[in-house]
This record gives structure tokens, C-alpha cells and sequence, in this order.
């Protein structure tokens, strides 16, 4: 007796199912490692970074937009309160007597900055040296709280003199990527009168910049008329502008880096600073979270604010209260933003970098490979 054939629709499932099967497989064997490489690339980003950055990547930014914003709204910033006991004697550190001694330096130390919570904690908006070079304090910094109402936060801000200083632009790994003659990192070899750094601005790969980068000749995205530009020439020095109008393409050009638009032109913060849409991410703008900006004085001099709490109209404010005529905002939330100044005098060759502020990356950050573009300062 011949035996019961299987049903033929059950007989024509079988490979449809096996089809299904292997393209899920397949599916997530690619998402696996797509994964698994974003957590195991080089650098020293966090892992929330590091899956940050790869739904961005994937086209889920509004996703992480949305994560960002419902962790503000479940946990915003304090109101009042007093800066930690830490944050405090980083501040009054400035008020002791300096070390630095202007008429054998040639470089004084600068006047303190106006500051927005009166009155002023010891040392607050006084400045001090952070980096010197034959006796002068070529990078200067001091910390100040950034508004009235965020007490227990702190923003510090650092000064540069262009004209004893040297500007390099570094490309990242993977932002922006590429193959450039310039390394992702200060090696060793490279680091005899190291004195600053700090970093790039939002990433050009996903158009979050609405700019372009430029170094040595290779591009990343395209330079944009309009666009706030940081504007690196061969002889070491910088200007920062708007690009098309203060600053262009020329032959001593070496290195743009382009991020959005200017914050504070003409000494004056912009008319439309308070645009949620032209500062990040739709709702961002208004959030006080860890933001960074740099600038340029009347007298060419650079200067960086990175802070914990800020809005885009502080980060503005405060760079225009540090002497900024015209300033531009880089990169934001705690994984980005850094300013580290460097002390050779123990080790010229490896000199020790300290971050002003405590962010997430180490101190360290750009002596190894680091994952985005930044700039290092050398004294001349």
C-alpha cells in the first residue's frame, strides 16, 4: 500500500520558510556586526557614545533625539545650589598669587571677565596660566558659573595667543574619516611644545555640520558659502569666520573645519541665537546641556568655552563676555566637547595633558586615535 503523500501546500512552504530563515540570519549576522565594530572601533568613546553614533549613522537620528530629550525631561539640570568642593578650589586656585611674573614674561595675565552671578566665588572670571612657553602664559583659562539660575554647574573658558602659538587641524577616524596625510592623533614624535587642544564640531558625514572639511587638499562634505568656518593657513596661524565673507579658499590655505553659523559677529550675539532649529537638534537648542564654541578677539587671540549646562544663547554670551568678536559653536553633549592644556616641563618630549573640565573622554583623548576632528595648539 503507497503511502500518503504531505499536502502540497505544507511542500511549497518548506523553502519559503527556509528563505525567511537565512534572511533573517543573514540579516542579523550584518546588524551583529555593524554592532560589534561601532563597539569595538579604536578610540576611547564610551559605548553609549559608540551606539549613539551608529543609529546616526543608520539614518536613526530622530530616534536618539528623542531618547536625548525624554532623559532631559526625567532629569534636567539643578536648579541653584552651590558648585562641589572640587569646582570651588579649581576657582580659587586663580585667586592665589601668580606664579607667572609679566615684566620678565612680556605677557600679562589678562583682565578677569565680567561674570553672570554676582557676586563672584574666589577666582571666579580671574584668569591663570595653563600652558606657558619661555615664561609666558600663552593659554589662559579661567571658570565662571553660566547663569544665574544654574549655580551648581560651571563653564571654564580658555584664551590663546595667536602670536605665539601654532594651529594644527587633526582629521578623525571616522569623523571625518578618510585617508588624510595628517593622523587621527598626536603620536609620539609630534608632541615637543604641545599646549592645547580641543575639539571638532558637529559631524560633516551625516550633514549635522551643514559645512564641509578641508585639509591639505583632500575634502569631506563641501565648504559652504555663509557657513562658520575655523580657517588654518601654513604658516600655523588661524582665523575663524564666516566663510565666502572673512575668510576663503587661498593658496596658504592647509585646513577648514566648518560647523553651522556664527553664534556672536561683530562683537554682538546674533539676532536669532534663540532659533531651536539653527543649534542642534530640534529642542536642543533651549536645553542646558554640555556644550563647547570657539572664537577670535578684535586682536586675533583665540578663544574656547566649553561647559557643563549651557544653552546655545550662554555658550554665546560667554564667549562674547571673554572677548570674542566673532565666535562659532562646535560639538555638544558629554562625549564631545573638551579643552586639555599640556605641561612639557617634566617631559618636553610627552607633555601631560589636563582637561579643564571633567567630561567624559580622558585627558588623554588625543594621544590616541580619536574618533572625531580637533585641533592642537604648539607654543612657536
Amino acid at each position: 500500500m503507497s503511502q500518503p503523500m504531505s499536502p502540497p501546500k505544507r511542500r511549497k512552504r518548506r523553502p519559503v520558510l527556509r528563505s525567511l530563515l537565512a534572511a533573517g540570519v543573514v540579516l542579523l549576522g550584518t546588524l551583529g556586526w555593524s554592532v560589534g565594530e561601532a563597539l569595538t572601533y579604536p578610540g576611547d568613546d564610551s559605548t553609549a557614545a559608540r551606539l549613539a553614533g551608529w543609529a546616526r549613522e543608520h539614518e536613526l537620528g530622530v530616534v536618539v533625539d528623542k531618547l536625548e530629550n525624554l532623559k532631559y525631561d526625567l532629569d534636567p539640570p539643578q536648579v541653584g545650589g552651590s558648585l562641589s568642593a572640587e569646582a570651588q578650589a579649581r576657582m580659587k586656585k586663580a585667586a592665589a598669587p601668580s606664579p607667572v611674573k609679566p615684566h620678565k614674561a612680556g605677557l600679562a595675565l589678562r583682565t578677569p571677565m565680567p561674570t553672570a552671578v554676582r557676586p563672584a566665588l574666589p577666582g571666579e572670571g580671574v584668569w591663570r596660566a595653563l600652558a606657558t612657553a619661555h615664561g609666558r602664559p600663552i593659554v589662559q583659562g579661567t571658570y565662571v558659573r553660566p547663569d544665574a539660575d544654574h549655580t551648581s554647574y560651571e563653564a571654564a573658558i580658555a584664551w590663546i595667543s595667536t602670536k605665539h602659538s601654532r594651529f594644527q587641524l587633526h582629521p578623525g577616524l571616522r569623523e571625518p574619516g578618510g585617508t588624510f596625510s595628517v593622523p587621527p592623533n598626536i603620536p609620539h614624535g609630534q608632541r615637543k611644545n604641545l599646549v592645547a587642544t580641543w575639539n571638532g564640531g558637529f559631524k560633516i558625514t551625516d550633514g549635522g555640520s551643514n559645512g564641509g572639511f578641508y585639509l591639505n587638499g583632500e575634502y569631506a562634505g563641501e565648504l559652504r558659502d555663509g557657513a562658520a568656518s575655523e580657517v588654518f593657513y601654513r604658516d600655523g596661524s588661524i582665523k575663524i569666520g564666516v566663510w565666502g565673507r572673512d575668510v576663503r579658499m587661498t593658496r596658504d590655505v592647509v585646513g577648514v573645519r566648518q560647523c553651522l553659523e556664527l553664534m556672536v559677529d561683530g562683537g554682538q550675539v546674533v539676532p536669532d541665537i534663540d532659533d531651536d532649529s539653527k543649534w542642534g537638534a530640534t529642542d536642543q537648542s533651549a536645553m542646558f546641556v554640555e556644550r563647547s564654541g570657539v572664537g577670535v578677539t578684535a586682536k586675533g587671540d583665540i578663544i574656547m568655552v566649553v561647559g557643563q549646562a549651557l544653552t546655545a544663547r550662554t555658550l554665546a554670551e560667554l564667549m562674547q563676555n571673554a572677548g570674542a568678536v566673532r565666535a562659532m559653536p562646535l560639538d555638544m553633549n558629554r562625549a564631545w566637547p573638551s579643552f586639555m592644556s599640556y605641561d612639557g616641563r617634566k617631559n618636553p618630549a610627552d607633555p601631560k595633558p589636563t582637561n579643564i573640565l571633567d567630561f567624559e573622554n580622558p585627558a588623554e583623548r588625543y594621544y590616541n586615535q580619536a574618533t572625531r576632528d580637533f585641533v592642537a595648539v604648539y607654543a612657536r
